[in-house]
């Protein structure tokens, strides 16, 4: 029986209308009637979360949310927190300085500033839109080394964001957890945050065994969270890379996909 359903947000709990369908929500409310654990895992800041939170109805007290790609994990409604990962300004300087050299934008996510950029690009407006929130411009180098930060992300087209990955230095993957969150998102975290981690730390505090979790995505950010979990499932819309990975392969989101998860692994049985 599974007690804990984990679910990204952009390409799996939202169509390509960024609309959450009546079918998911229905199911998503079955599930939570039966007694399961359902908790959003998104890269989005808890701000881009909250409207989808409401519409599920999983902005109750007590109740769970992933955020910031499994930097952030908490509990709505109390101060706890069950993961709260960082990484500070001395690295939005040196990821800076490296995407200029790659010739891509950057912006980051400051826990006292919000979304914050050097240069404003079409890709840091987008991610303000989606999430609802403002952006401050500033120079990172004038941020203080030690200030926090949940993490810095390379920005730009896919064309030039493709290139710039490839042509990283090595070091890079021992120093932080990089994940491709979006064909124009590359993000720079603490090494340990990521989904995965994030879905583990809730599973523990909740006292269920990882053979009882579901998780459900669709992009690279959603890996770590797939292979770790007892079933692992892949949007029918996800890449090839998180396909060959995923133990089933469900409908895409515009098929209700998440719902169909939810329909044959937790209300029929």
């Amino acid at each position: 029986m599974y007690r804990l359903l984990a679910l990204d947000i952009d390409g799996t709990t939202l169509n390509s209308q960024h609309k959450i369908s009546p079918r998911v929500i229905s199911a998503i409310s079955q599930a939570k009637a039966a007694g399961v654990e359902v908790v959003l895992a998104s890269g989005r800041p808890v701000e881009g979360i909250i409207m989808h939170l409401e519409t599920l109805g999983l902005n109750r007290n007590g109740q769970f949310v992933v955020s910031y790609n499994g930097a952030l994990v908490q509990q709505i409604g109390s101060d706890l927190v069950l993961g709260n990962l960082q990484v500070h300004g001395r690295d939005a300087k040196k990821i800076a300085a490296q995407a200029k050299v790659l010739g891509v934008h950057v912006h980051a996510f400051s826990l006292k500033r919000g979304l914050i950029t050097p240069e404003v690009s079409r890709y840091t407006e987008h991610e303000a839109f989606m999430n609802d929130i403002p952006w401050t411009t500033i120079d990172f180098n004038e941020l203080d080394d030690d200030e926090p930060l949940v993490k810095v992300m390379m920005i730009d087209e896919p064309e030039l964001l493709s290139p710039a990955v490839t042509n990283l230095p090595k070091e890079y993957y021992q120093q932080y957890s990089i994940l491709r969150s979006a064909p124009f998102f590359l993000e720079f975290m603490h090494p340990d945050a990521h989904k995965g981690n994030g879905v583990a730390a809730l599973a523990e505090h909740l006292n269920i065994a990882r053979e009882e979790v579901i998780c459900v995505g669709d992009a690279g950010n959603d890996h770590h969270m797939i292979r770790w979990a007892g079933l692992g499932i892949a949007m029918g819309n996800a890449d090839s890379e998180t396909k060959a990975l995923a133990d089933e392969i469900t409908g895409t989101n515009d098929e209700d996909g998440v719902a169909q998860v939810i329909e044959k692994y937790i209300l029929s049985v």
